[in-house]
Parts: C-alpha cells; sequence; structure tokens
C-alpha cells in the first residue's frame, strides 16, 4: 500500500515538474513572435482596413516619435495601463507598415534633451497634484520629411479614437492637400464674434460647433453664404445645415453645383429645436420657426418630405424617467442600413424631432436608405413633438410603415429649374454682391454623376446631442455619448472621395446596447397603455361630472348651496376621482418596476451566465471524476 502512495506521489511530481518544463518552453519559444489575438466582437484591438490601406499607400518613411514619460512612480497606474495601450498599438503600426513606420520612443525627465524635443515637436506636459506638480508626458508627433502633426496629450477617454487620431495624423502627413468642404447653414456654426458689449463684460460671442472644429482639423472648410449665386468650383463637397428659407437663387446654385458632378449632404428639419429664430407671425399662424426644406429641389429628384410632420416611433423612443419620448428617436442596429460603408458599424444614432422622406427617386438616380425607422411609427403634429410626449403615446397608432430617415441619392441628376435661371426681384436683391453666372453656362443636364445625402434632420450635430465637453488640464476634451458626430462626419469623408477613415470613425461609436431590453420596454409600454388610457378617460369624465355638478345653481346666492342628494353625488364623484387617480398611479408604478426588472434579469443573465456555465461544467467533471475513481 505504501509502495503504491509513493509511486502515486512520484508520478504526480513528475507531471507537475514536465507540465512547468512544457509551459517555460512554450513561453520562451512564443515570445519571440509578437502576436496578437483579438477576441472583442468589434475587433477593437486590430487595425481596421481603412488604416492598412492608409499604411499600404504611403511612399515615403513616417517618423512616429512617441513621448511617455517612464519611472516606477512616474505617473498614476491608469495611465501606465494606456500607455501600454498605445506602446501596442505602434507596434502594431510598425508590423503592418512593412519598414515605412519607424518609431522612436524617447522620456522627457525634467531639463532633459527629450523634454525639448518633445516642446519643439508640440508635445506638452500635464502637471498633476500626485507626484508633486511634476509634468508627465504621454502624446506624440508624426512626420514625413518636414510635414509634421502633433497629437500634444493622448487622452484617456478618447481611447475608442486612438486609432482613429493616429491614422488620421500620418494620412494628413502624407497628404498635406486638404479637399474643400462648402458649409451652408441658416444656424450660427461657425460661431460669432463678441461685440464690444459682451467684451467689456468678459463674455464670448457662441463658439464655433464642435461639428466643424472637428471638420477643420481634416478639411479646408469654407462658409457659404445661405444668399450665394454660384458654388466655387473647388468645393468637393457642399453641407447644407438647416436651410431656413432658402431662395430660389441659392436652391438654382446647389442644383448647378450637382449638375456639374458636385457632392452634397443636407441636414433639413421639420422641427429644429435649437434654431433660436423668433418668428411671431409664424408662431401666431401656428407655424414652426423651425423647418427647413429645398421644395424645388427635392421635387426634381422626386423625394417629399412634410414639414408640418414629425416622426414617432415606440419601438427607438427616449425613455427618461420612465417616461417615454417618441419624437427623439434612439435608433440601434434595427434603424440603421448595413448595405452602406458608412453606416454599417454606426449602432447608435440619436434624432429629435425628425421628418421622413417619402417619394420615389426620380428615373436615373439611385435611391439607398440609410436610416430608417420601425413599423412602430407614425407621423404626428410638428407643433406637438416637443412637448405632447405623453399624448402622443396616449393616442397613438402604428402605422406599419418603415420611415425613411436619411437617403442617398446617386446618379446622373436632371435640373430643378428646366426654364433657366429663376428670375425672383428679392433673389437678385439678396444675391447682388454675389458672383453672377454667364447664361450661356447655365447646364440643363448633368456632366457628370452626382451624390446626395439627405438626413431629415438638424439637431443631431448640435452640441448639445451629439458631444459632452469638458475642460481637463486647459484642454477642450471631446467624448462622444453617440454615433451622431461620426455618422455626418464619415458621410463628409465619403464623398470627398476618402473613405479610408470611415472604419475607424465608425469604431468609436460603437457601444453594444441592450436592444432587447428596449425591445421589452416597448412591449411593457404597449400592454399598459390601453388600462392607462381607459383610467385618464374614466378620470376625464369624472372630472367633469364634478364640474358641472359644482357649476350647478338655483341662483348667483346659492352658488355653492347643494341639496343632500347633490352633496351625496358630488362626494362619489370625488371617491370615484381619488380611486381613479390612485389606480392610475399604481399602473404606472407597475409600469415602470416591470421595465426595471427585465433590464435588471437581463443584465443579470448576460454577467452571470457564464461563470455559472463555468461552474456547473466544473462541478459535473469533478462527480465524473469522482465516480471513476470510486469504480476503480
Amino acid at each position: 500500500m505504501k509502495q503504491k502512495n509513493l509511486e502515486t506521489y512520484i508520478y504526480s511530481t513528475l507531471g507537475v515538474a514536465a507540465m512547468l518544463a512544457a509551459l517555460l518552453a512554450f513561453y520562451v519559444v512564443s515570445s519571440a513572435f509578437k502576436q496578437r489575438v483579438d477576441l472583442t466582437a468589434e475587433k477593437s484591438y486590430t487595425l481596421s482596413k481603412g488604416t492598412r490601406e492608409i499604411l499600404g499607400k504611403l511612399n515615403k518613411r513616417v517618423i512616429i516619435r512617441f513621448y511617455c514619460t517612464q519611472g516606477e512612480n512616474a505617473m498614476p497606474v491608469q495611465l501606465k495601463t494606456y500607455a501600454r495601450r498605445v506602446e501596442d498599438l505602434l507596434s502594431e503600426y510598425k508590423q503592418v507598415g512593412s519598414g515605412r513606420i519607424v518609431i522612436e520612443k524617447y522620456d522627457p525627465t525634467p531639463d532633459s534633451d527629450a523634454e525639448d524635443n518633445a516642446r519643439i515637436n508640440g508635445v506638452e506636459g500635464q502637471p498633476t497634484s500626485a507626484f508633486g506638480g511634476e509634468k508627465v508626458y504621454l502624446g506624440l508627433a508624426v512626420s514625413i520629411l518636414d510635414k509634421k502633426v502633433a497629437i500634444p496629450w493622448l487622452d484617456p477617454s478618447r481611447e475608442k479614437l486612438l486609432e482613429y487620431d493616429l491614422s488620421r495624423a500620418i494620412s494628413r502627413v502624407a497628404n498635406p492637400v486638404q479637399p474643400i468642404v462648402g458649409v451652408m447653414s441658416a444656424l450660427q456654426v461657425f460661431g460669432a464674434p463678441s461685440n464690444p458689449m459682451m467684451m467689456r463684460r468678459n463674455q464670448r460671442g457662441p463658439e464655433p460647433w464642435v461639428f466643424i472644429s472637428e471638420l477643420q482639423k481634416d478639411f479646408t472648410v469654407r462658409d457659404v453664404p445661405m444668399t450665394s449665386a454660384k458654388i466655387d468650383d473647388d468645393i468637393k463637397v457642399l453641407l447644407i445645415i438647416h436651410p431656413r428659407d432658402i431662395s430660389d437663387a441659392a436652391q438654382f446654385a446647389i442644383d448647378q453645383f450637382i449638375l456639374r458632378g458636385g457632392r452634397v449632404l443636407a441636414l433639413v428639419d421639420p422641427h429644429a429645436y435649437f434654431d433660436q429664430k423668433q418668428d411671431q407671425m409664424a408662431q401666431v399662424l401656428g407655424e414652426s420657426s423651425g423647418q427647413s426644406t429645398m421644395d424645388k429641389l427635392f421635387k426634381a429628384w422626386g423625394i417629399e418630405m412634410d414639414v408640418t410632420k414629425v416622426v414617432a416611433d415606440l419601438s427607438f423612443a427616449n425613455r427618461n424617467r420612465n417616461a417615454l419620448m417618441p419624437t427623439v428617436l434612439m435608433l440601434n442596429r434595427n434603424g440603421i442600413s448595413d448595405d452602406d460603408a458608412v453606416t454599417s458599424q454606426v449602432d447608435n444614432i440619436v434624432l429629435p424631432f425628425a421628418g421622413a422622406f417619402t417619394g420615389k427617386a426620380s428615373d436615373g438616380l439611385k435611391e439607398t436608405v440609410l436610416l430608417k425607422t420601425s413599423l412602430d411609427s407614425q407621423l404626428v403634429d410638428g407643433m406637438l413633438s416637443s412637448i405632447g410626449g405623453e399624448q402622443i403615446v396616449k393616442d397613438f397608432k402604428p402605422s406599419k410603415i418603415n420611415y425613411n430617415l436619411a437617403i442617398k441619392l446617386t446618379g446622373k441628376f436632371k435640373t430643378a429649374f428646366p426654364d433657366g435661371k429663376p428670375a425672383d426681384k428679392k433673389d437678385a436683391k439678396d444675391a447682388k454682391d454675389a458672383p453672377k453666372s454667364d447664361d450661356t453656362n447655365i447646364l440643363k443636364t448633368a456632366t457628370a454623376e452626382g451624390a446626395v445625402v439627405l438626413i431629415a434632420d438638424s439637431d443631431l450635430i448640435n452640441d448639445q446631442v451629439c458631444v459632452q465637453v469638458q475642460d481637463i488640464l486647459g484642454y477642450k476634451v471631446v467624448q462622444m455619448p453617440n454615433g451622431n458626430l461620426n455618422l455626418v462626419q464619415s458621410l463628409v469623408e465619403q464623398l470627398s472621395g476618402d473613405s479610408n477613415l470611415i472604419s475607424l470613425r465608425s469604431r468609436a461609436s460603437m457601444s453594444r446596447p441592450f436592444t432587447r431590453v428596449r425591445e421589452m420596454q416597448a412591449a411593457a409600454q404597449k400592454k399598459y397603455q390601453d388600462e392607462i388610457q381607459k383610467l385618464e378617460a374614466s378620470l376625464s369624465e369624472t372630472q367633469r361630472k364634478l364640474n358641472e355638478l359644482q357649476a350647478n345653481k338655483k341662483d348667483a346666492q346659492q352658488k355653492f348651496i347643494l341639496s343632500k342628494e347633490q352633496q351625496q353625488e358630488l362626494e362619489n364623484f370625488r371617491k370615484q376621482e381619488s380611486d381613479a387617480k390612485k389606480h392610475l398611479k399604481d399602473v404606472r408604478k407597475e409600469l415602470a418596476k416591470e421595465t426595471d426588472r427585465m433590464e435588471f434579469w437581463t443584465k443579470v443573465i448576460n454577467i452571470a451566465a457564464m461563470p455559472v456555465l463555468v461552474a456547473i461544467t466544473g462541478l459535473v467533471l469533478a462527480v465524473v471524476k469522482r465516480k471513476k475513481t470510486a469504480a476503480r
């Protein structure tokens, strides 16, 4: 018996030693090969196709100087972890670059040559209170010959945009000539200079929208007046944002631009929530001052948009404090097209008070739907869209139609002005200072294929919707809570002919939301909606009877004198009113509890399913092994 135990002990020891030796050998062999395996669903740690194409086109050597403070206690742990992530990514760039990428690493210690080098190349250190106020460096500079682009501070909050920022820097030094993007808008997207009175109070005028600032990093952005009679030939893409009260002359200029093969991205809106125009006459007439369309052009293209209607969708409704706002759409993959390079990797878009495109594209044009509603949607009055969320839900009747929220038209366009340039006196007066078009050069048919992307909402790129801006250590840090900014920027890039950065930018918007939870919330809302409507109707009827009873009187002096029967009836109605309100409150509480319960258990299952499965598998294997051992 002792001999058998000794043999078991020796064999076990030898087995463990052999396993240890095998692991050490595997480590030694595998450490010679730097190959990473990316197991994330969206391949966050693998260079995208766009980056590989950018690196593949390089015909000159790119030097990337990485400045990172080293030392055991030189920087916070979080920054150390992020710095390793940056180093890993740079190593992959070097590997894919096949000799065209050179990585130089520097440790900018105080008063060192490396610190001077960092400052010369545009990289600045950031003071940290945790380390006695010493500056911490985490930035890089990309250069080709004398062309240089610096990223002064690699902020961990932009980790999802790390590959995009680095590839964009490489692209900018490799292609220093930037395409020209024209921006035409009735809004102050470029900001406004401060007036003297504001300057005396240390106040500034409106700053440019973050969207404009981001565009200026990749393009030469030019302000195109709403009264323009001609779009300059050197403009590659014309971006139109909320063209409120656009003139026929401006529409004619856009028409001619497209016929010359120009590319247009237009954000029109039936209810621009952030339009600050106060049109009192329009409000008196019951019209919204925040409407914009391009009626002449739409008609020629076969497209329609009712500027009095806004889309409501229960499946994509914004849920806030147990209340649904069905006109603020939170689109997920179910409402975003898989058939276009731009939208194929975007998974969450926010559209406040969007319109819908209807009609059929004219002959010769190909229509591609980029964004759409669910079948559980309908068109509602624009005037009620921002204030009547509860009423819209109460009266909701799904149309069973997938309304188009964003479309792309490509092909050879036909002119919207077959009779030539519009001779409107008002337009002529507005455009008196603009360059005049030679009538002999007016196009009636397209000379090249054009492309137009239409989005039925302009609020999606307003700073209050698409970004969260923070001031960290003197730097403005922009975070993107949704894919709005990425979507529109990628569309501009696609229309400008450079699609390499699209796949990188799209990654930043990947959030993998609980789409199943949203569906269950919508189902729960429908389940309780009928009961809520009945209770509200009963409450309304009871209140009406109460008002009638209290108004019933014999004469002016007996206004508040009721008979015993009337008093009893009044008490009954008040009790009914109280019961109805209590029941309605209980139903709404139950609705909130059910949606919260569904969301909780969905998260529990998603988080706990794998550990529980592993534990059960381990127990089963242990029981099976015990039975086999007992059988011996």
